[in-house]
């Protein structure tokens, strides 16, 4: 139960079509492969992360662009080219997300990951919390009728994973139901923007990670753009992607380097669990107080299942506001 994980940082024009996904996805694969080969002799490099946003960006901003325009079903050629890779090596691979269209849920656009491993898609992820106002991606929990788990996790051979996106991890509560339903190591699918990255005094990224951590005592393989403002305006991406253990030490980082990279760290389940069976301090699973909180019924969003506008997103923030 002790191998490598790697975070992958891209950096890549942002698409205006469908068209332009297979060769994001082929330069991916490539870099996960080529990862494989170089660190073979140093490593053995089991788990790869992704970023958000790998595959397409939300440029347009209404959802019926976004439908028309980038959507993709999942699975499909792309998912399958990921399962080739892990069959091949018995690897496991968060995949970039992708803007997804659903039959089930028609006008709908979903920012989701998938987790593939040798087996095939073993979870899907759909963003909870998006970016808003201006990510007008449809939430998961503001639909009824939504059947799928809000948070998977994955029991699998390097230990039991999960994954959150970007904004996600704001949200204590999103990371601590991840480690409620069992994940040892989680994953953090990002597209986090400056000037909220890796440098002081906005270091959001880096904290936020590191907290997450050691308040759950899980490892964070956590893997953020690396985009110049050319390819992503108006917004430019920090990198800083990075893998940081149980005790929120940063094993590995690229830093404050946008780009391009890959960074690989260890991860050692057994020594994880270990450590959560023999500590009684700073043990905040067992310590948590579960009586003493109620603020969920008294703040926030209240599910609306209709597809998000900018506007109609303004005002949800407004009305929320009412009762902060």
């Amino acid at each position: 139960m002790r191998y490598y994980a790697a975070s992958i940082q891209t950096d890549f024009p942002a698409p205006k079509s469908r068209k332009e996904i297979p060769q994001r996805v082929r330069s991916m694969c490539m870099m996960i492969e080529q990862t494989l080969l170089g660190y073979e002799p140093f490593f053995d490099v089991r788990l790869f992360v992704l970023p958000e946003f790998g595959h397409q960006v939300p440029i347009y901003q209404t959802a019926k662009e976004l439908h028309k325009e980038l959507a993709v079903e999942l699975p499909n050629e792309y998912t399958d080219s990921y399962h080739k890779l892990c069959k091949k090596y018995g690897i496991y691979i968060q995949t970039a997300s992708f803007l997804e269209k659903d039959k089930k849920y028609p006008g709908n656009v979903f920012n989701t990951t998938l987790l593939i491993g040798p087996q095939g898609i073993l979870s899907k992820y759909r963003k909870v919390n998006p970016w808003i106002p201006w990510e007008v991606h449809t939430s998961p929990a503001d639909l009824p009728d939504y059947d799928l788990p809000l948070f998977p996790v994955v029991e699998t051979e390097i230990g039991n994973l999960g994954v959150a996106i970007c904004y996600d991890w704001l949200f204590p509560e999103c990371i601590r139901q991840i480690t409620a339903n069992g994940a040892d190591v989680i994953n953090r699918v990002s597209a986090y923007m400056d000037p909220w990255g890796a440098e002081s005094p906005m270091e959001w990224w880096t904290l936020v990670n590191r907290t997450r951590a050691l308040e759950n005592m899980v490892y964070v393989v956590a893997a953020n753009q690396g985009a110049q403002f050319a390819n992503y305006p108006p917004f430019s991406w920090p990198g800083g992607s990075m893998i940081v253990d149980f005790d929120g030490r940063i094993l590995a980082s690229t830093g404050s380097n946008s780009g391009e990279k890959i960074v690989v760290a260890p991860i050692d389940i057994g020594a994880l669990r270990e450590e959560r069976k023999r500590r009684k301090g700073h043990d905040m699973q067992s310590h948590f107080r579960k009586n003493a909180y109620n603020y969920q019924n008294e703040i926030g969003f209240n599910p609306i299942a209709k597809i998000p506008t900018i506007e109609s997103l303004n005002e949800r923030i407004q009305n929320a506001k009412k009762y902060s």
